[in-house]
Formats: structure tokens, C-alpha cells, sequence
């Protein structure tokens, strides 16, 4: 019996190599630059759009936004995955909180835009790592067009056929 509590005991303890918990706004963070990174170059409107998502879900102030881009970039730097912040949003997150999440990374994506093939690779990955399925997935493509449209001051682009040459 001694060595079954020890036994069961072992298991329950925490793993000492085991990551550190991370908080939802750095996790968050890492996922911006995630996929401003997918196409290996971070530019200037990419991190202005990183800030304007963590103002935007988080409400901080630019001196917090400003130390959490510099703390997410170097956590991003030496990452070895997205795991571990998918992880963190998935447990601390309802999913309408997750799809608003989705719907910035898509605004990042959009901010020259054009969406590369990458960007749009990793959004998906993210997607289905917070357990969002497609139709929300597309949903949240569809609500930052009509955003970044707006912020452009350009008409929504309506669904249907495309004009002809």
C-alpha cells in the first residue's frame, strides 16, 4: 500500500520540467505574432496590427500593450510550438471569446490586404487548436474583411458573382 500512494502520488505531482502557466494575454500576444511571422517577416503595419488586436480584445493601455509585444515576441522567438497557447486561451476562454480572438488574427492577416497562403494556413491550425469549427472559422474571415473595409472607409465587398473584365 505504501508504494501505491507513493506510486500515485508521483503521478500527481507537478512535472518540474513541465512549462511554466502562462497568462491569456501573452498567450494571445504569441498567436499575432504566430501568424505575423507566417510568412517569415514581421513589418511595422503587422506589429502596429498586433497592438491594435491586444487594445482591442484586452483594453490596455499602450505602455502595457507595448511591454506585452516585446515580452510576446521574444516568448514567440523560442517557442517551439503554439500548443501551449492554444492551451492557455482553450481553458481560460468561452468560445465566443476564442471566435473574437479568431477574428483578430484575421485583421492581422488582412492589414497589407492580402492574406498569404501561410497566414491563412496558420489562422486555420489556431483555429482548430481553440476547438473553432469552419463555419465559425469563415464566419470570422467574413467579420474582419467587413472591418479592415470599414477601416479602409471602402464599401463591404457583397457575396456573389465578381464583376468581368
Amino acid at each position: 500500500m505504501n508504494t501505491l500512494s507513493r506510486l500515485l502520488e508521483k503521478l500527481q505531482a507537478p512535472d518540474p520540467g513541465e512549462a511554466p502557466a502562462i497568462g491569456v494575454e501573452l498567450a494571445a500576444a504569441v498567436l499575432l505574432f504566430e501568424v505575423a511571422w507566417a510568412d517569415h517577416s514581421i513589418t511595422q503595419a503587422e506589429t502596429d496590427a498586433v497592438r491594435r488586436a491586444l487594445i482591442a480584445v484586452f483594453g490596455l493601455e499602450e505602455a502595457t500593450v507595448d511591454a506585452l509585444i516585446a515580452e510576446s515576441r521574444a516568448e514567440h522567438e523560442s517557442s517551439v510550438g503554439i500548443y501551449r497557447f492554444t492551451r492557455a486561451i482553450v481553458k481560460a476562454w468561452a468560445p465566443g471569446q476564442r471566435f473574437e480572438l479568431l477574428v483578430q488574427l484575421w485583421r492581422l492577416a488582412l492589414c497589407d490586404e492580402q492574406v498569404d497562403k501561410y497566414e491563412e494556413a496558420t489562422i486555420r491550425k489556431i483555429a482548430d487548436l481553440l476547438y473553432i469549427e469552419h463555419g465559425k472559422f469563415i464566419e470570422a474571415k467574413r467579420a474582419a474583411r467587413r472591418l479592415a473595409a470599414a477601416e479602409r472607409g471602402a464599401p463591404p465587398r457583397l457575396p456573389g458573382p465578381r464583376p468581368g473584365p
